[in-house]
């Protein structure tokens, strides 16, 4: 996810975005907590976006601190799991706040749940406001309801605020066929099309992520946070990762 200071590519395809950041992909090796190695990285990948015109909403998921459904599986009240992740969200949202202001940049944070003395309460409104004035949106807190993954909630401010695309930065490079550290016979995807993520039932988010996004015609690309300027080359058009749309005008799924 380095920059290089050589790095050239055409006009921007994407004007206004919303990227979702795994929470995974900001604890690095430790696999919990944050990296802010990886931190300042991704501020200045979306620094150099921002300086190019980019409008962006960000959404950060809350793997790295706690994952209701894996880390409260039968052990407590899904409701009260999916809270305890929607507040790692709130956590991740601050910080990541903090280091894109040490890096010049004007962050918000906007919570889907009220907590005035952390963030404000978030509007689609008050989004597109902070947008249009040049700021970064951290949207937190998910949807601000339980049995909801923050895949879901990206897509959902994605089409809120009415980006260009939904990029999905993970730890995987793209869509597979399976999972490709367990299986080296798995097929990489550059293109697909809704109806083919969901027949295959290939796990690159969740299926209400999908189908919102499928409904809505809203263009999702998912990438390797870690691959060099990778959400830069996005945003300027490089086809990197996967692309899923409704439709293509030219076949080329693999």
């Amino acid at each position: 996810m380095k920059i290089r200071s050589d790095f050239i590519l055409p006009e921007l395809k994407y004007k206004r975005i919303l990227l979702k950041v795994s929470g995974e992909a900001l604890a690095g090796d430790a696999h919990r907590g944050l990296d802010f190695t990886i931190v300042n990285e991704l501020c200045k990948s979306i620094k150099t976006c921002v300086d190019m015109g980019v409008q962006i909403g960000l959404v950060i998921g809350a793997g790295n601190f706690w994952r209701g459904v894996k880390d409260g599986a039968d052990k407590m009240q899904r409701s009260h799991a999916d809270s305890m992740g929607m507040l790692g969200t709130v956590m991740n949202a601050i910080a990541v706040a903090d280091a894109l202001n040490r890096h010049g940049m004007d962050a918000r944070v906007l919570s889907a749940v009220e907590m005035n003395k952390f963030a404000e309460y978030f509007t689609r409104d008050l989004a597109e406001r902070y947008l249009n004035e040049g700021k970064v949106v951290l949207f937190a807190a998910g949807t601000g309801n339980p049995y909801f993954s923050t895949d879901t909630g990206a897509v959902l401010r994605g089409v809120e605020i009415e980006a260009d695309a939904v990029l999905m930065a993970k730890n995987v490079d793209a869509i597979y066929s399976a999972d490709p550290a367990k299986d080296p016979t798995a097929v990489r995807y550059s293109r697909l099309t809704y109806g083919e993520v969901l027949a295959k039932n290939l796990k690159a988010t969740d299926i209400t992520a999908m189908a919102l996004a499928m409904d809505n015609d809203m263009t999702m690309v998912c990438f390797g946070l870690n691959e060099e300027n990778s959400i830069v080359r996005v945003v300027r058009g490089e086809e990197i990762g996967t692309t899923v749309k409704k439709s293509f005008l030219r076949r080329n799924t693999q």
